[in-house]
């Protein structure tokens, strides 16, 4: 099993914002979490990246078998999760050359792997970087600055490309993209999947999942999964909105 959450209850400011979520992936499955604004997908997400401003009151996450909750953000990383922000953050001061290299060296650094060196990282890099359809001067780009929101995305997708994950974890990965970019960021991501590889993608809208095909759906609603299903259960949320749901779990 790529990633198990079990009965995991999150708090933030003495909020609970997640009241017991239960979610499994196997490997090579591509996972999609829908919902209305405020139910807790961006939470989620940021809980399983490592973001220690949210308090665990309750539950296990297991990666790989490996209970992971006591791990560092950078910890995380270097064992194969890969976390897409639905901000990616501008960072003045460092080319985008200068962080994938730094990142990537500390991956293999921390599995025992021998490091790149520049010039075998400068030959690596323009292949993930014409695959992503990414032009040559965006590596000497300090991290996102001045990027549009589809270069933004499109500069994360090359990240993933770069570090090579075994589960990513993309949050709105669709926000603020126009349907060119969405197409080549949805090619980065198909590209990225493997057998071996997981997907858990954060979205509002059906209109990713067009392109990106998940083997399943759950919705969250007010910080619990409402409602799982296939592929099919996002085209019935397009069509009936969340209501429906959230009359049921108000029933709960």
């Amino acid at each position: 099993m790529m990633l198990e959450i079990r009965n995991l209850v999150v708090a933030k400011d003495g909020k609970r914002i997640l009241k017991g979520i239960d979610l499994s992936l196997k490997n090579g499955s591509i996972h999609a979490v829908m919902g209305p604004n405020g139910a807790g997908k961006s939470t989620l997400a940021k809980v399983l990246a490592g973001d220690s401003s949210y308090e665990i009151l309750q539950g296990e996450i297991l990666f790989q078998g490996e209970d992971i909750l006591e791990l560092e953000p950078e910890e995380r990383a270097h064992k194969g999760l890969f976390m897409g922000f639905q901000y990616p953050i501008e960072i003045p001061g460092i080319t985008n050359v200068q962080f994938l290299l730094a990142a990537l060296n500390a991956k293999k650094k921390a599995t025992g792997q021998e490091p790149l060196t520049e010039e075998e990282f400068q030959r690596f890099l323009e292949v993930k970087m014409a695959a992503a359809q990414i032009k040559k001067e965006f590596t000497e780009r300090n991290i996102n600055e001045g990027f549009s929101g589809g270069e933004k995305k499109r500069n994360e997708i090359l990240q993933m490309s770069i570090l090579d994950p075994v589960l990513a974890i993309l949050d709105e990965t669709d926000s603020g993209l126009d349907i060119d970019a969405m197409k080549i960021v949805a090619k980065g991501v198909n590209d990225f999947m493997q057998p071996s590889k997981s997907l858990l993608l954060i979205t509002h809208y059906q209109r990713l999942l067009d392109y990106i095909k998940p083997d399943f759906v759950h919705v969250l609603i007010d910080g619990k999964i409402a409602h799982s299903g296939n592929a099919s259960l996002a085209l019935e949320l397009e069509a009936k909105g969340y209501d429906w749901l959230v009359d049921t779990q108000e029933c709960l």
